[in-house]
């Protein structure tokens, strides 16, 4: 049972008993009485009221105390059981907005990379937006995540890495801006193994930059350059000894 169902069924209750006790005014124990007994019988209100009166009651014949409040209580109850019921309905909550990912294929999704010494490949390249479903409202602007991976080819020098810029570059060759406030896309290489690379050496890096709405328009972003810097320094190997002898103890 609702509450609207059961405030509803407590208010017909005490209008009936107040009713029922304006009509039978005989030998009634007071309006709290009535309403008591009218909450017992519900609608059927006059049936407990009708055995009260006869077997217990109390105020002599033609009685009557307090008609003019009896009739305003009801008429309060009355107004209040209308309002609860063809009142203004109460409004559903309002239902949370349902987030998607919205992605983008990035073609070719492996692009190569040859910066002097330094090689590699950018892979599992994609682009993602979050929308609202339905109404395609942006909640989260665009990125592009990829995976990095670098090696060092040379075979007497020493790499180390200092950072890596992205630029999107549309078909006249110009780049396309990011909206304000975010950040330029930049690849940092934060930690000691993987910002030096001896010969031979790999790394691989995880890429979560900021991705142009612009760019996003199809026939609008034509080229992807990824700029590396690094630094790099003579790889020397030493052969040190060490004479010593062994004794038993």
């Amino acid at each position: 049972m609702s509450f609207i169902m059961f405030a509803t069924w407590l208010l017909v209750g005490a209008l009936a008993g107040v009713l029922a006790g304006l009509v039978m005014k005989r030998g009634g124990h007071g309006l709290k009485a009535d309403i008591f007994l009218g909450l017992a019988g519900s609608i059927g209100a006059v049936i407990p009221i009708i055995v009260q009166r006869v077997v217990w009651p109390t105020e002599r014949l033609g009685q009557d105390k307090g008609t003019i409040w009896k009739w305003g209580f009801g008429a309060a109850l009355v107004a209040a059981m209308l309002w609860m019921n063809i009142g203004p309905a109460q409004q559903p909550a309002a239902t949370a907005a349902v987030i998607e990912d919205k992605s983008y294929t990035v073609t070719p999704p492996t692009l190569h990379v040859k910066a002097g010494i330094v090689t590699g490949e950018v892979v599992d390249m994609k682009v993602m937006e979050r929308v609202e479903k339905g109404s395609d409202r942006v909640v989260s602007l665009a990125k592009l995540s990829a995976i990095l991976r670098l090696k060092n080819t040379s075979t007497n020098q020493t790499v180390r890495l200092v950072t890596g810029k992205l630029r999107y570059v549309d078909g006249k060759g110009q780049p396309i801006k990011l909206e304000d406030a975010r950040a330029e896309p930049t690849v940092k290489f934060a930690s000691a193994s993987s910002d030096r690379l001896d010969p031979g050496q790999e790394t691989t890096e995880a890429m979560d930059v900021d991705f142009p709405a612009e760019a996003l328009k199809a026939g609008t972003l034509k080229e992807i350059r990824l700029e590396l810097a690094y630094i790099t320094s003579p790889y020397r190997e030493e052969t040190v000894h060490f004479p010593v002898t062994i004794g038993r103890q």
